[in-house]
């Protein structure tokens, strides 16, 4: 710099200036407009975003600690007493969320040590984590990042915006979002203690495996509940916590073992546990995760659990009951997958593990297990074009290759991939392509044949206890459960019900009611089989038809009552399954008909309904509606239904049911029914065969409980009666095994006779009261109600004048009536044999009196007739005489 008089005057120079001076103004007027505007701009800036801040925060929810709640739980199942035998789970619903007394401190504070140290000091939002988290970006160069979210924040998230962030949302709206979210961890904060968010979070969280909430987790880690868990066992789960998967301890233990450590370290630092407890838990370290693989391994195959028949019956009784209520399909479906409901049911344990080891045990079922093969097929051409093959279009093979009586039955599991090998092979010549296993998927399915269901109710509350649904492995949740949903012929076992239930109660009928055991058809003409072949019973009572099962004496009697009364009886008894009226393949189809009386129906029933309809008798005729549950509630226990006091109604008289009763013991000691039987109880039951042995049933009950048993084969094919592999009595054979088991320790108890029995003599031709001196040879004790016991006298035994030429009623036109006493021909209602196609004689309605009437005296011939008769008199009165001097000498 030059300061001597010569610089000094050159810079004034300079500065005086007229041109320096105008560019040194415009610059600073430059400089200031420049100032003006970034002014302008930071203003409109600083005005924008705080419109934009008030924008995102007016667009942000208004909520309450009520709101934070996770959705999704799973519905437990629970025996008759309370123990948990079931789940029903959706995707993302294996939650039970738990109170704060059934959390330990401990668990809470391990989540805090890993996931939000400053949790008890910050207000929802922790700034030094965030600067923390900002600072480790920054200096990795965005290839690190720390979590700062807080835990009040991540409830947030899981609870309230779950579906806020989507794949591909741009980082502006991820902003705004992370703004609201921060704002309502704020405000939550200021409204609510730790400890509650705290405790919600712990509900909400993920901890793989599929569980949500710490209790699901504890449960599937450690087999026990969260508050349970030691110091060890929480810091495993803790650490789960950041990323499910990295960190599951089944999956990845190393990883889990590490943020463990962490875990632990963090809760020493910062006073949440002392040097013993974490000495203890890091000298645990091995021990807990051999803990958590030894769970798993007794959860092997449970987790993906086909469920039991009887839950499956649950399921399906909880979903109808809540449609009842007015619930939509959809919204009872939420409610059971993962509404968290729970519902107590009425499996009884100790019984239902008797049917499982029985329905387990190959001594009661035949010697030779068949299997019945369900079968599919896809072959994929050279296009991929897929070609689908059922075992309907197997069965077309089989039967058009010559093999007729084909039906998907196998003597042994090789056959049946033998008939798979042939099937598919042909397959895949028929559409000109090389088999190759690469190129075809098949769907095998071979199950034991025949088949078992069985139902055990409580009659007195109509309480379900037990319940198999077939017999074999079960492959899935609520597939065929035969003993609630096959709709079978129940065969014989209508007897009572359809037809003799219905006679005693309102059709004045006894016991002791009487009809021929001979040829009779139904309407139409089709004749009445006996299941015995070859001969007729003759006279035969209504408790002789009980007994033996007598299929043309159910048929009569219903006719005579009529099928409509039957019907409605049955319908009364809590059959759904029957229809008076549907049109099939345009023909109309009704069960108000005579085959009605041996399970001839439509559709076929259920054992669960058929075993319903046997308790009401067992119950002194009073049908309590059967349930499988007593009552189902939310997870905060607010009951939705409830099943504890039974829906009844009467169906029939106390004096019918214990009459029936009566009856239906004979079967088992005289009757059909013997094989079933076991001593230390009394019971009453029925068997049942539809045609060809399709069907084979045993129902019966003691005081206690009534248990039916079906056996049969899924499609319909005839069962063996042969003597060394008899599956006809498999019912009975299996009835027997599991009800003596479950009335081991039961006190005996006899049949309750009510109010109104009384016991009479009658003529067991006739089943009226006995003419003395006549009938002494036929009486019989038998049971009555007193308001419909016998008045009349016997109609077959006759004292009176009677015609020494035929033996019957003499008429008054009769030549050679003289007195006597006379065994009269059978009398049966005429309705019997008019519709039936029979002629009087062949259904036992030949008239009592002697051929001397009006009629027999126009013949022309008559007198000539009269003296035929005369001598053939004679001649047998001579005879007698004769063998009576033969016997004297």
């Amino acid at each position: 710099m030059n300061y001597g008089k010569r610089g000094v005057k050159a810079k004034q120079k300079e500065l005086n200036a007229k041109g320096g001076k105008f560019g040194r103004k415009f610059l600073f007027l430059i400089f200031k407009l420049a100032m003006a505007a970034c002014i302008g701009v930071g203003i409109c800036a600083l005005a924008g975003g705080i419109g934009l801040f008030r924008s995102i925060l007016a667009g942000t929810p208004t909520i309450k600690l009520s709101q934070m709640l996770a959705t999704g739980q799973a519905t437990m199942v629970f025996d008759a007493n309370g123990k948990k035998i079931d789940e029903y789970i959706s995707t993302d619903s294996n939650r039970i969320v738990v109170r704060a007394d059934q959390v330990p401190e401990q668990l809470g504070l391990a989540f805090v040590a890993l996931e939000d140290e400053r949790f008890f000091q910050h207000n929802g939002v922790d700034y030094k984590a965030m600067v923390r988290a900002g600072w480790q970006y920054l200096k990795t160069g965005g290839s690190e990042t720390q979590g700062a979210s807080t835990i009040t924040q991540q409830l947030l998230k899981n609870t309230i915006f779950t579906d806020w962030t989507e794949e591909g949302d741009n980082r502006i709206k991820k902003l705004q979002r992370k703004i609201q979210e921060q704002y309502l961890a704020i405000e939550v904060t200021k409204r609510t203690e730790k400890k509650d968010i705290l405790l919600r979070y712990m509900n909400a969280i993920n901890l793989g495996q599929n569980t949500l909430g710490v209790e699901s987790a504890s449960q599937r880690y450690f087999g026990k509940s969260a508050i349970d868990l030691t110091l060890s066992e929480c810091a495993v789960i803790a650490a789960i916590t950041q990323n499910p998967n990295k960190y599951n301890p089944l999956r990845n233990p190393d990883n889990n073992k590490g943020r463990r450590k962490t875990c632990l370290n963090n809760m020493k630092r910062l006073g949440f546990i002392t040097t013993e407890e974490y000495n203890e838990a890091i000298a645990d370290t091995d021990a807990v995760y051999e803990r958590i693989s030894y769970h798993d391994t007794e959860l092997a195959g449970i987790e993906d659990s086909t469920a039991t028949y009887f839950s499956d019956a649950v399921y399906e009784q909880v979903f109808a009951d809540l449609v009842k209520m007015g619930y939509t399909k959809d919204v009872a479906t939420s409610m059971l997958n993962s509404g968290g409901l729970r519902i107590y049911t009425t499996l009884d344990p100790e019984i239902q593990a008797i049917l499982d080891e029985e329905f387990q045990n190959p001594d009661n079922f035949s010697p030779q297990t068949h299997w019945y093969l369900n079968y599919e097929l896809s072959i994929y051409d050279e296009d991929d074009e897929s070609h689908n093959y059922s075992k309907e279009n197997m069965t077309t093979f089989f039967k058009e290759s010559g093999q007729k009586g084909f039906n998907l039955i196998f003597a042994d599991q090789e056959s049946a991939y033998e008939a798979i090998a042939t099937f598919r092979g042909a397959m895949f010549e028929q559409l000109g392509l090389v088999e190759n296993e690469d190129d075809y998927v098949e769907v095998i399915n071979l199950v034991a044949q025949p088949q078992v269901a069985m139902v055990v109710e409580d009659q007195k509350t109509g309480y379900v206890v037990a319940m198999e649904g077939g017999r074999g492995d079960k492959v899935g949740r609520r597939t065929l459960n035969r003993a609630t949903n096959a709709l079978r012929s129940p065969g014989s076992t209508f007897k009572v019900l359809a037809s003799f239930a219905p006679a005693l109660d309102a059709g004045g009928k006894t016991l002791a009611t009487t009809y021929m055991d001979a040829p009779f058809n139904y309407y139409g003409g089709r004749p009445v089989s006996n299941w015995y072949h070859g001969y007729y019973r003759g006279i035969q009572t209504l408790r002789d038809a009980v007994a033996q099962s007598l299929n043309i004496i159910a048929v009569k009697n219903l006719t005579v009552i009529g099928p409509r009364m039957g019907y409605d009886y049955c319908l009364n008894f809590g059959f759904t399954t029957l229809t008076d009226g549907v049109v099939i393949g345009g023909k109309t189809f009704s069960d108000v008909n005579q085959t009605l009386a041996l399970g001839g129906l439509t559709y076929g029933v259920s054992p669960y309904e058929l075993n319903a309809g046997y308790a009401t008798i067992a119950n002194g005729g009073i049908h309590a509606e059967p349930k499988v549950y007593t009552k189902v509630t939310d997870a905060d226990g607010n009951v939705i239904l409830d099943n504890t006091t039974p829906s009844t109604r009467r169906v029939i008289k106390e004096t019918t049911a214990y009459l029936l009763t009566n009856a239906m013991q004979d079967v088992l000691t005289v009757g059909t029914g013997s094989k079933a039987n076991f001593s230390g109880q009394a019971i009453a039951g029925k068997t049942g065969t539809s045609s060809d042995y399709k069907d084979c049933w045993f129902v019966g009950y003691t005081p206690y409980y009534t248990a039916t048993v079906w056996t049969g084969y899924d499609n319909n094919v005839g069962m063996s009666t042969s003597k060394s592999n008899n599956e006809s009595d498999i019912s009975k054979y299996m009835w027997k095994a599991v009800m003596s088991r479950i009335h081991e320790n039961l006190e005996y108890k006899d049949f309750v006779e009510p109010e109104g029995i009384v016991r009479m003599d009658v003529c067991n031709q006739s089943g009226l009261l006995p003419i003395p001196g006549l009938c002494d040879g036929c009486l019989k004790s038998e049971l009555f109600a007193v308001d419909n016991a016998p008045t009349e006298s016997c109609n077959v035994h006759y004292s009176g004048y009677i015609c020494a030429y035929d033996g019957r009623i003499a008429t008054d036109l009769c030549p050679f009536a003289q007195p006597g006493a006379a065994t009269l021909p059978f009398v049966e209602d005429p309705s019997l044999w008019e519709g039936s196609g029979l002629v009087e004689g062949q259904a036992g309605t030949v008239s009592g009196y002697c051929m001397h009437d009006a009629a027999f005296f126009a013949q022309p011939n008559a007198q000539d007739l009269i003296y035929q008769q005369w001598m053939e008199i004679e001649a047998r009165n001579q005879q007698i005489q004769e063998q009576q001097e033969q016997e004297a000498q």
